[in-house]
């Protein structure tokens, strides 16, 4: 062989290996490439599927009323699934308010449906018009002594604005009847599932018949 051929096949020879070398270079790229595409979609779903169960964990919890747990007058928690089963009104109060002689008819439909099962849970606050001033102390003492009280007294909480208890976040977000509370006495009607039936205007009286028909056919059902 002449040294002119020697050296021609000697430049293919290498042309090959250097395209051989070339095409095996690629193809690990791209099975790196598409094994990161392939791994961060997976990364992904899975970041979105946790997010998604604590969502919907979170939602479940504040389900219905019976969810949440409040501190009574007396500082100590009470669960409100306590009153399961129960037909009951939740009422934001105040002392000092032209509507707080509502408790003499709060009182006195407490007395008349609570042997059927029927409750009153009060949640003092001083939203509106600063009429609820004192601590949890100083409202008991007033509640107890001026209308005798009966029903569950709970401790003050804010029922307005950015720092608003999360249960009136429920009540007045996540329920049919949302909208913020207008005034001191807002009351819900909730049956015996849990389920919020009825929203009643600050001034709207206890005693009112509306009022009164919706408890007894409330209460009604089992």
């Amino acid at each position: 062989m002449s040294i002119l051929s020697k050296v021609i096949t000697s430049f293919l020879f290498l042309s090959l290996v250097a395209s051989v070398a070339m095409l095996l270079s690629h193809r690990d790229n791209s099975t790196f490439l598409v094994n990161e595409a392939v791994a961060q979609p997976s990364s992904h779903i899975a970041s979105n599927t946790a997010l998604a169960i604590h969502t919907i964990h979170s939602e479940s919890d504040d389900s219905n009323l019976f969810s949440f747990i409040m501190d009574d007058i007396d500082g100590k928690p009470l669960p409100l699934s306590t009153f399961k089963g129960q037909v009951i009104m939740v009422v934001n109060t105040a002392s000092f308010c032209g509507n707080t002689p509502q408790y003499d008819g709060l009182q006195t439909l407490y007395e008349r449906y609570r042997e059927q099962g029927f409750t009153i849970l009060a949640f003092p606050a001083n939203d509106f018009g600063k009429q609820e001033p004192g601590d949890n102390k100083e409202i008991a003492e007033f509640c107890y002594t001026k209308y005798s009280l009966e029903f569950p007294l709970f401790s003050k909480i804010t029922v307005l604005g950015e720092n608003k208890h999360p249960l009136y976040q429920y009540l007045t977000e996540k329920t049919p009847f949302k909208g913020e509370i207008s005034w001191n006495f807002q009351k819900f009607l909730i049956d015996r599932t849990g389920t919020v039936i009825a929203r009643y205007r600050p001034g709207m009286k206890p005693l009112t018949g509306k009022i009164v028909e919706d408890i007894e056919t409330a209460l009604s059902k089992t």
